[in-house]
């Protein structure tokens, strides 16, 4: 828990339906988790009762149900089917749209429209520092995302520590949870026990401040900030998953050319997924669209997916990466390894959205541990000084 001791206040249901009705209040999309066909999906929210009270998940590779829970916690819940992604980086927005008009010359016209002002709510650490590796990748460079910088900057990020941790679960590996990090305009930490269920809150920006402010709340006392504190803790001693301890992105730079990628890859459908459901996969495409007439035209921008066969396509020479091993192996070693070389850091958060939702329950953190076994097994049968 990263509130250090320093000013902190205690809410509690009421005083979580009141935040919802004060960011509202503010003219913000208040979006949060609530039960929805079968799983906990991210949605628009006017009140505290649509929060998921009492459900949890039951989670694993390739598999995905709702829990009935014996509380009434609310964020006792992982790896739904959405991240923020798809409110900050929509999967489809039009650019512009094109008009011929009766002199016959064709009238564009821009996507003027203002950007919505969310609040999120729910913001778990991993999908956090998710948002901040979209913010380097999308709002950074001389190609800066101007839909994701609009959205980005009008948002309201309320973040919840994670206290009961899925089974594919692996933040403490890629050092993104369960406490939640920098970035967030208030940050809850949910406890339930003898005293009650409440909300441990801090602000970490003004407008954070100026909402909490306007909360009904009461001082942070010793035992809900040691309560807080140890349910963390717990978190991240009861992480489902974990990846090797090893650098990883030196793991992916010596596996290029490891058996196992023939193993994954005849599993593997392509179907893209894990990029779906990833809350850092940023890839767009752009496809333009006309009516029958051809007097109407559209750009659209929209997502693509590094396992679509022609996302790589040439003139004249067809797709570069023709096979599931090659689409694969792409998309692990770019995660894992060379997105420190493009951005910094590493592009996963393990969230484990990926394994959840694989059709066939390919688990990157397996994948990883065999890689790591594979090339321990090379490096023990290559004679010193001989090249594997």
């Amino acid at each position: 828990m990263t509130d250090g001791g320093g000013a902190a206040a205690v809410i509690d249901e009421d005083g979580l339906d009141a935040l919802i009705v004060n960011l509202a209040a503010r003219g913000r999309t208040v979006v949060g988790p609530t039960v929805r066909d079968g799983a906990i999906v991210l949605a628009e929210i006017s009140s505290g009762s649509e929060l998921p009270a009492g459900w949890g998940v039951d989670l694993e590779a390739g598999r995905y149900r709702l829990s009935a829970r014996e509380d009434r916690a609310v964020f006792a819940h992982s790896a739904g089917p959405q991240s923020w992604k798809t409110f900050l980086h929509p999967p489809r927005v039009r650019e512009w749209a094109a008009d011929r008009g009766a002199d016959g010359v064709m009238v564009v016209t821009a996507e003027a429209a203002p950007p919505p002002s969310y609040a999120f709510l729910g913001v778990r650490p991993c999908d956090l520092r998710a948002i901040a590796i979209q913010d380097r990748v999308l709002s950074g460079g001389r190609h800066a995302d101007s839909t994701y910088r609009g959205r980005r900057e009008r948002a309201f990020l309320v973040a919840v520590e994670c206290t009961d941790p899925g089974a594919t679960c692996f933040c403490v590996s890629m050092g993104t949870g369960p406490a939640v990090g920098p970035g967030y305009d208030l940050a809850l930490t949910e406890v339930l026990d003898d005293e009650g269920h409440r909300f441990l809150v801090r602000a970490g920006s003004e407008e954070g401040s100026a909402v909490l402010a306007e909360l009904p709340r009461r001082p942070a006392d010793v035992a809900t900030r040691t309560a807080a504190r140890e349910r963390v803790a717990d978190a991240a001693d009861r992480m489902g998953r974990s990846m090797p301890l090893v650098d990883l992105q030196t793991l992916m730079r010596d596996t290029l050319d490891a058996k196992r990628w023939d193993d994954v890859a005849s599993r593997c459908l392509t179907c893209g997924n894990c990029t779906m459901v990833c809350p850092t996969c940023f890839c767009t495409t752009t496809e333009d669209v006309t009516d029958l007439t051809g007097d109407h035209a559209e750009r659209w921008h929209r997502w693509e997916s590094c396992f679509d066969r022609d996302f790589t396509h040439l003139a004249g020479a067809g797709p570069v990466r023709d096979s599931p091993h090659s689409r694969y192996r792409q998309w692990a070693t770019h995660k894992l390894g060379t997105w420190f070389d493009q951005f910094g850091s590493s592009g996963c958060v393990g969230c484990g959205r990926c394994i959840v939702w694989c059709p066939v329950g390919i688990d990157i953190t397996e994948e990883a541990h065999a890689l790591n076994r594979e090339r321990e097994s090379t490096r023990r049968e290559t004679p010193r000084g001989e090249s594997p």
